[in-house]
């Protein structure tokens, strides 16, 4: 199996995986959508009472959704995760009870009239703070009127999208099969094989006679334009089940880079278990 980045960016990746098969290339798809571990808001403390604002006003505890409601989208902010930095609390020599080495703490507290925003969420970890603060910082949490306030405190711990969603790196993973164009010379002339190169003529040109793929960013393998080109006489479209145009984008809690190589390792030590579980039978 060989991986042939196409396109690299901090949230997003394109690339084509070669010399596979569709069980690897969904085994990888599976990998990326709910193995990789990352760091999450898990448990909310809400105050509830009278809270002083910096303008020395006294503040009502409350606002207009249920703690729930806030909980849950604080849940599904992105929180930078740093796999050297932090453990599963499972994992951890504290035993689960919470710990820098396994827990994130994040304070928060604000009042109205104004909206809070996940930039508002101020990680409580020493000098190393900034490195710890929400990825995006205008994620809207709550509004609050006249006389509300807010005073939450937030544990961000590790875990994996197989237990929840808040804990999905990945999104918009998917792959598609690589094209194979087939042209037979005893019925498509010339003059056809340079006529189905303008179909997509972005993505394919003609090269000794031969229809190909130059440029595997700008065709897309548009399903439309394949389709064109299978009914074209002595023109054949086929798809190769050892190569696949893979992309995904990431919530930012890590690069498009970290993710692939901890999929990519995640794969390959499961694959190695499995095998030695074979064996041991």
């Amino acid at each position: 199996m060989d991986i042939e980045i196409i396109e690299m960016a901090d949230r997003k990746a394109k690339f084509v995986l070669k010399n596979s098969s569709p069980a690897m290339a969904n085994a990888l798809r599976r990998t990326l959508l709910s193995d990789i571990p990352k760091m999450a808001i898990d448990t909310v403390e809400f105050y509830t009472g009278k809270i002083e604002g910096d303008d020395g006003k006294e503040y009502e505890s409350i606002t207009p959704l249920f703690e729930e409601i806030i909980a849950h989208r604080m849940g599904m902010l992105p929180v930078p995760t740093d796999l050297g930095l932090f453990v599963p609390q499972s994992e951890c020599s504290c035993g689960g009870e919470g710990c820098p080495s396994c827990t994130i703490v994040y304070s928060l507290q604000k009042t109205g009239p104004c909206t809070v925003y996940s930039s508002d969420l101020q990680p409580l970890a020493g000098p190393d703070s900034d490195k710890l603060r929400i990825v995006d910082e205008f994620i809207p949490i709550v509004e609050l009127t006249a006389d509300q306030g807010i005073t939450v405190y937030a544990k961000a711990v590790m875990g994996t999208a197989k237990k929840h969603v808040k804990w999905q790196v990945c999104n918009g993973v998917g792959y598609k099969y690589m094209p194979k164009i087939e042209i037979d010379p005893k019925h498509a002339s010339d003059e056809q094989v340079v006529a189905c190169a303008k179909l997509c003529p972005a993505g394919l040109e003609v090269k000794s006679k031969k229809l190909v793929v130059k440029d595997p960013v700008a065709c897309g393998y548009a399903k439309g334009c394949l389709e064109a080109l299978d009914e074209v006489p002595g023109v054949k479209v086929d798809w190769d089940d050892q190569n696949f145009l893979f992309k995904f984008e990431t919530d930012g809690s890590m690069t498009a880079q970290q993710a692939l190589d901890i999929a990519v390792d995640t794969l390959s030590k499961e694959a190695k278990g499995f095998a030695s579980d074979i064996a041991a039978l």
